[in-house]
């Protein structure tokens, strides 16, 4: 006779006691059944814990490569910071070496180039170990590119008034007489003098210069034509006003190339040696006055 197991099924709401008969066999089945329900959801989850852990190994691992390779971003920001800095400073360096060169003077020597008062901040530490943290770095990066940007903004204005500075002593060389008017020889020098049509002393306010007819005269310097024409004893005069005070006078010509309102550069032809006027031979009557009044032009004759 096969054994049997018998089960009571009691209920809390007063049913009737009901009685589960199973034979031994099917008791030990599902027991088995059970078990093996049981080991199977436990190699289940292993294997996920197992596969949650190594995708949770993987994913901290790229973290930890993505840290360390935004921390030597860092270190290269920082190191290009302090590069930055350097050639600001060179440049400050050789704005000031040039402006000693030439003797200029800085229009406001008060601020410095981080700012008034403000000295070269240190250099970044680009080493720091890439296990520690970058906080303290980044807000010293923060705080020197705010101080860079002022002091590249300090560093062209001292450019542009440097600058503004040479252009305005180009200008300022370009338009002053610095040259022969003609070849030829100084038959008259600048000052008082016997005249040779009168035998009384009078004040010569220029330089008469001697040579053939129709020799190219030159601008002295660079200007605009204010006059070209006629002024009697003075015969065809051409007048060229340079700027800063300056004006030349070219008198005795036989003829004027440029006309009134035209720009000249120095060295270009705007007239030839003639005997207009009051003359005793081909020669130009070249003088220069500054601030309406009249300077010797040889002062002015570099070549």
């Amino acid at each position: 006779m096969h054994k049997k197991i018998s089960f009571i099924v009691l209920d809390n709401i007063g049913s009737p006691v009901k009685n589960l008969t199973v034979s031994k066999a099917l008791f030990r089945l599902i027991s088995l059944c059970f078990m093996a329900g049981l080991i199977l959801t436990a190699f289940v989850f292993y294997d996920y814990y197992s596969l949650t852990k190594q995708e949770l190994e993987r994913n901290i691992a790229k973290q930890s490569e993505e840290i360390i390779s935004q921390r030597k971003q860092i270190q290269k920001f920082a190191k290009e910071v302090n590069d930055l800095k350097s050639n600001l400073v060179e440049l400050n360096h050789f704005e000031k070496k040039i402006r000693i060169i030439a003797n200029i003077e800085k229009p406001s020597d008060k601020d410095s180039l981080f700012g008034v008062g403000g000295s070269i901040p240190e250099d970044l530490d680009s080493q720091v170990p890439l296990t520690k943290k970058y906080n303290s770095l980044m807000r010293e990066m923060h705080a020197q590119t705010q101080q860079i940007n002022l002091a590249s903004i300090n560093q062209q204005k001292g450019f542009e008034s440097l600058i503004k500075y040479l252009e305005d002593q180009r200008n300022l060389l370009s338009s002053t007489p610095a040259i022969n008017p003609t070849k030829g020889w100084i038959t008259s020098g600048f000052g008082y003098r016997i005249s040779p049509f009168t035998g009384l002393r009078e004040f010569h306010k220029g330089l008469d210069i001697a040579t053939r007819l129709g020799t190219p005269i030159i601008a002295t310097a660079d200007g605009v034509v204010m006059f070209a024409g006629n002024q009697g004893f003075s015969g065809n005069v051409i007048v060229i006003e340079h700027g800063h005070g300056m004006v030349t006078h070219y008198g005795h010509v036989k003829e004027t190339l440029k006309k009134r309102g035209e720009k000249v550069k120095r060295g270009d032809t705007i007239a030839l040696v003639g005997i207009s006027g009051r003359s005793t031979g081909p020669h130009v009557h070249y003088s220069i006055l500054l601030n309406g009044i009249p300077v010797n032009p040889k002062k002015y004759i570099l070549n």
